[in-house]
C-alpha cells in the first residue's frame, strides 16, 4: 500500500510540476569580480511579448519569483545599453553567478548617470519646485494673475505694435522671447517628453506640468533680473542673464563671483557637449536616418552648415531667425498633434485619467508598469520638465537681457509665456499623442520587447493613426532641434564671454559648429552619456542660478508689487 502512495505521489509531482513555480536568484559581477549595481536584469518568455524586470542591489544580486518552467530570454541593461544576453532553462529554482564585461565607454555610462543620479535628487527637486514656490507667492502668482496681460504683450511683439523700437536693447523683446522659445522648443518637446514616459510612465507628464506651473514664476522673475542686472560688452552689446545678476545683484561678492562662474562654466558645458549642441544634433540625424535613411554624415554636414549660416551672424540674425521660425515649427507639430486629437477625441478623459493616476501609483491602468516608482516618475517628470521648458536654469534670462526693454517687469511677462507655450501647449500634445494612441504600451516601463523610448516613441504615436506621421516627427524633430541650436549657440556665447572676454566669442562659434557635427555621427548604444551629460550640466546650472533668484527675492517682490498691482504698467 506504501509503494502505491509513492508511486502515485510521484507520478502526480511529474503531471503538475509545470504549474509549481520557481525562484530565480541571481548576482552579477563585472570583470574585476566587483557586484555590479547599475541597470537592471530582463527576463521574458518564449513566446510572450513583454520583459519583466529585476533591480540589481548593492551587492549586484537580482531575484525573479514565482516563474513557471520553460525557456526565457535573459539580458542585462545598463541604461539601455544591453549586455549578457543568452536563453535560461528554468526547470527549478536557480542560483546562479553572471560575469559581464564592461568596456570603457560602459564604465564612463555608469559614472555619468551616478553624478546626474545624485544632482539630480530629492534635494535638487525640492529647491528647484521650492524656488517656484516661493517665487509664486512673492510675485502674488504672477502666472496667474497675469498671464492674460503676458500673452497680449507677446501678440502686440507678434504683430510689431508693441512700440519698444526706442528703447535701448539690440533686438525685440518678441525676437527675445522667440530666440529662448527656440533653445527651450526642442527635441525636448518630441523625444524628451517620450523618455520621460518611456522610463517614467505615463504619471511622469504630470510632474512637469507641476514643475512647470511653479516654474512659470520661476521663469517671470529670471527675464526680470536679467534686464535688471544687465550690462554692455566691448562691443557695445548687451549682455546678462543668471552670471549677472549674481555677480552684480547679490552684494556678498565672494558668493557673487562663485556662483557667477559656476553658471557660466556650466552654461558653457551644457552649450558645446550637452543638450545645447551635441544631444539636438544626434536626434536630428537620428531621425532622418530612420525616416528617410540619410547617412549621419550627411545630416551632420547639413545642420553644421545651416546653424553656422545663422549664428555667425550673432543675436541680431538669431533673434531674426527665431522670430520666424519658431511659431511656424509649433504650427507644423501642433497641426499633427491636433489630427491625433481630433481622431481620439472621446478617449481624452480617459487619457489624462490614467495620467493622474500613473502619477500616484506604481501601477497604471491596463498594463504592469515595472520598476517605477512614484518617486521615480517625479523625479524624470521634474529633470526632463526642465531640460524642456528651463525654468531654473536661467538660460532665458540671457536672452532677454538682449533685448529693448522699457521696465524689467515687462520682460518678466514676456518671458514667462515661455514655460506656459513650451510646457503647459507642446508638452501636452506629445503626452497626449503617445497616451490616446497607445503607443506607450510598447515602452521598457511597461516591459515591452519593442522597449521604444525617444524620438521612436512620438513617431510611433504619430504613425498610429496618420499615414507618413513619422515625417511630421522626422521635420518637426529637425526644426526644434536647429532652433535648440541657435538659441543655445547664443547662451553658450554669454557664458563664455562672461569668463574669458569678448575675444572669445568668434573662436567659440567655430567649436559650436564643429561638434555639432561630431554629435551627429556618434551613434548608437551609449548615446545616453550624451543627455547624462546634459542633465548633469543643467543641475550645476540651475543651482547657482536658484541660489541667486531665493537671495535677489526681495527686489523681485517689491518691483513686481510696485509696477504690477499697484501702478498697473502691464
Amino acid at each position: 500500500m506504501k509503494r502505491k502512495v509513492i508511486v502515485f505521489s510521484l507520478l502526480l509531482l511529474f503531471v503538475f510540476s509545470p504549474l509549481f513555480p520557481y525562484n530565480f536568484l541571481g548576482k552579477i559581477y563585472d570583470s574585476k569580480n566587483k557586484p555590479l549595481k547599475d541597470g537592471y536584469v530582463l527576463l521574458k518568455k518564449q513566446g510572450e511579448d513583454n520583459y519583466i524586470k529585476a533591480s540589481l542591489n548593492s551587492k549586484g544580486e537580482f531575484v525573479f519569483r514565482d516563474l513557471k518552467p520553460g525557456i526565457y530570454d535573459f539580458k542585462l541593461d545598463i541604461y539601455s545599453v544591453e549586455k549578457l544576453k543568452q536563453k535560461i532553462e528554468i526547470k527549478g529554482d536557480i542560483d546562479k553567478s553572471f560575469v559581464v564585461n564592461l568596456s570603457f565607454l560602459d564604465r564612463v555610462l555608469i559614472i555619468i548617470r551616478d553624478i546626474s543620479d545624485i544632482l539630480w535628487g530629492s534635494w535638487m527637486i525640492i529647491l528647484l519646485v521650492g524656488t517656484g514656490i516661493i517665487l509664486s507667492i512673492f510675485t502674488r502668482f504672477v502666472q496667474i494673475r497675469r498671464i492674460i496681460a503676458s500673452l497680449k504683450l507677446v501678440l502686440k511683439g507678434a504683430l510689431k505694435k508693441d512700440k519698444t523700437e526706442e528703447e535701448e536693447g539690440d533686438i525685440s523683446p518678441y525676437a527675445a522671447l522667440m530666440t529662448a522659445l527656440a533653445a527651450t522648443v526642442g527635441n525636448g518637446n518630441i523625444a524628451g517628453v517620450a523618455t520621460a514616459i518611456a522610463t517614467g510612465g505615463p504619471g511622469a507628464p504630470f510632474w512637469m506640468w507641476v514643475a512647470g506651473f511653479f516654474g512659470m514664476a520661476t521663469k517671470y522673475s529670471e527675464g526680470f533680473l536679467g534686464v535688471k542686472f544687465r550690462r554692455k560688452n566691448a562691443l557695445g552689446e548687451m549682455a546678462g542673464g543668471p552670471m549677472y545678476y549674481a555677480r552684480y545683484g547679490i552684494k556678498w561678492k565672494p558668493i557673487a563671483k562663485f556662483l557667477g562662474f559656476l553658471f557660466a562654466g556650466a552654461g558653457a558645458i551644457t552649450a558645446l557637449f550637452g543638450t545645447g549642441n551635441m544631444a539636438q544634433s544626434n536626434s536630428m540625424a537620428l531621425a532622418f536616418k530612420t525616416q528617410f535613411g540619410i547617412p549621419f554624415w550627411a545630416s551632420g554636414l547639413l545642420i553644421a552648415a545651416l546653424t553656422g549660416i545663422v549664428t555667425i551672424g550673432g543675436i541680431k540674425k538669431i533673434g531674426s531667425v527665431s522670430e520666424k521660425l519658431v511659431p511656424a515649427m509649433i504650427i507644423l507639430y501642433f497641426g499633427g498633434a491636433l489630427i491625433i486629437l481630433i481622431v481620439k477625441f472621446t478617449a481624452i478623459p480617459a487619457a489624462f485619467a490614467l495620467i493622474f493616476k500613473a502619477a500616484f501609483s506604481v501601477k497604471a491602468v491596463g498594463g504592469a508598469l515595472i520598476g517605477t516608482s512614484v518617486k521615480q516618475a517625479i523625479s524624470i517628470g521634474v529633470r526632463r520638465g526642465v531640460l524642456s521648458n528651463e525654468s531654473g536654469l536661467g538660460s532665458a534670462a540671457i536672452a532677454q537681457a538682449a533685448s529693448r526693454s522699457p521696465e524689467p517687469t515687462y520682460n518678466g511677462l514676456i518671458a514667462m509665456t515661455g514655460t506656459f507655450i513650451d510646457t503647459i501647449v507642446v508638452n501636452t500634445l506629445t503626452t497626449l499623442s503617445i497616451v490616446l494612441t497607445g503607443a506607450y504600451l510598447q515602452t521598457a516601463a511597461y516591459g515591452s520587447s519593442k522597449g521604444l523610448t525617444s524620438t521612436a516613441l512620438t513617431m510611433e504615436a504619430f504613425n498610429r493613426v496618420i499615414p507618413y506621421g513619422g515625417v511630421i516627427i522626422a521635420f518637426s524633430s529637425f526644426l526644434f532641434g536647429y532652433s535648440t541650436l541657435l538659441g543655445w549657440s547664443y547662451y553658450g556665447e554669454k557664458s563664455v564671454e562672461f569668463i574669458f572676454g569678448s575675444k572669445i566669442i568668434y573662436p567659440y562659434r567655430i567649436i559650436f559648429i564643429v561638434l555639432l557635427f561630431i554629435g551627429a555621427i556618434v551613434q548608437g548604444a551609449h548615446l545616453n552619456i550624451i543627455w547624462y551629460t546634459g542633465d548633469s550640466a543643467n543641475a550645476i546650472m540651475a543651482f547657482p542660478n536658484l541660489i541667486a533668484l531665493l537671495l535677489l527675492s526681495p527686489i523681485i517682490a517689491k518691483e513686481t508689487t510696485e509696477k504690477l498691482y499697484k501702478k498697473k504698467y502691464w
